[in-house]
């Protein structure tokens, strides 16, 4: 190895330290806030590190966000894989089932994903409390699943689009109709698609704070992050349970990405290439 190469990767390895370094330090000021005592923080004491280190910032965090934590896990997992298997029937359906006018629909699909919540909060909570859904969890999951329609169609469409149209056809022939084309030639061989959306779906609606607080009224119903939210006091602010409350809502994410995301990634480079 020569010594320009040398010093060309050290660069690089330097160069991606430094980025991660970056992006880690909210995450390293989250933790040493959350153990230190009420006296040790101060905008003057951010970067010291605790000492003495103290867990009452996650002791007393965890007692007011722990009901919550089981509400956004009651949320965000049976809405992430509903949202997914009516994505891959969507992208299924625009994929593989070409009929008239099938594009113009898929593009009407795709402008959900750029609206804004906060311009549809009215008519929406109108809609919920017209269907009885409106202050509890299961129309939380119902809002989520909907939103989630338009990016889980446009991602199992691009994963889809690559199989073959031979083997779709090979099931037509062989009797299969609609649903048995789905389940058994495009569902088995799906799971990159559906590790890519999931992790997706479970990012974006465990994050969400504004849906949780617009349409759950009960804060004992609401989600993590609006408990997070209400952790600030209203003249003062404990920013070590603050802190602290607010690393244990990033947890779950954090633990997803760090056991699935190579199943992301190569989730990702396989609709990319198929699509």
């Amino acid at each position: 190895m020569t010594l320009q190469r040398v010093w060309t990767r050290g660069a690089i390895y330097f160069v991606l330290v430094a980025f991660a370094a970056w992006y880690l330090m909210p995450i390293y000021l989250m933790l040493i806030t959350g153990l230190k005592t009420y006296e040790q923080v101060g905008i003057t004491k951010m970067w010291a590190l605790p000492y003495p280190v103290s867990l009452d910032g996650f002791s007393q965090a965890w007692v007011k966000v722990s009901a919550n934590f089981g509400n956004s896990i009651m949320i965000t997992v049976p809405a992430a894989i509903i949202s997914a298997f009516i994505g891959s029937i969507n992208g299924y359906i625009f994929a593989k089932w070409k009929f008239r006018g099938s594009n113009t629909i898929f593009m009407l699909f795709l402008v959900g994903m750029f609206l804004p919540y906060q311009g549809i909060l009215i008519p929406l909570v109108q809609t919920l409390m017209a269907l009885g859904l409106y202050g509890s969890i299961v129309g939380v999951i119902f809002v989520h699943c909907v939103f989630g329609i338009p990016i889980t169609a446009l991602m199992f469409r691009s994963y889809f689009a690559g199989i073959p149209n031979e083997l779709v056809d090979a099931a037509k022939i062989d009797g299969c109709g609609f649903f048995g084309i789905y389940r058994h030639i495009l569902l088995p061989i799906a799971f990159p698609a559906f590790a890519v959306v999931l992790i997706w779906q479970f990012t974006t609606i465990w994050n969400d704070y504004l849906i949780g607080l617009i349409v759950v009224s009960n804060p004992r119903l609401a989600p993590v992050n609006v408990a997070v939210k209400n952790l600030a006091g209203t003249y003062t602010t404990q920013w070590q349970v603050q802190m602290s409350g607010a690393l244990i809502a990033a947890l779950p994410t954090i633990i997803v990405y760090l056991a699935l995301g190579k199943f992301f990634m190569r989730g990702l480079l396989a609709g990319s290439l198929k699509g």
